[in-house]
């Protein structure tokens, strides 16, 4: 069940994280309205506070953030920016994703 959880603050924080960067984008690079900025930067905030959440170390937690987002990144460009991931895209993503987890869910003493 903690892993659930933990998967869940993961998908979370990178939906802000990515969703608020993604405002920030439209914002500056195609010119939409400075709201899509101030909007972005809230999710941003919110993004470090649900960062907070995770058990693990800061170190471990954040590495894995990494590899989570290359997932999520790749996810969200293809559903809503047109972006069409290929085969090493995929596999690369794969790559980060097993690292991660090996990161953050290996057995550890206490």
């Amino acid at each position: 069940m903690e892993i659930i959880r933990s998967l869940s603050i993961f998908l979370i924080a990178g939906l802000c994280e990515i969703g608020g960067g993604y405002l920030i984008w439209l914002w500056i690079k195609e010119g939409k309205p400075l709201w899509y900025g101030f909007i972005g930067a809230i999710i941003l905030i919110a993004y470090g506070v649900v960062a907070t959440w995770q058990t693990a170390n800061f170190g471990r937690t954040y590495a894995t953030y990494g590899g989570i987002f290359i997932v999520l990144a790749l996810i969200w460009a293809w559903k809503v920016d047109g972006f069409v991931p290929d085969k090493w895209d995929i596999i690369g993503a794969g790559i980060a994703l097993i690292g991660v987890c090996v990161i953050i869910y290996a057995p550890r003493p206490v």
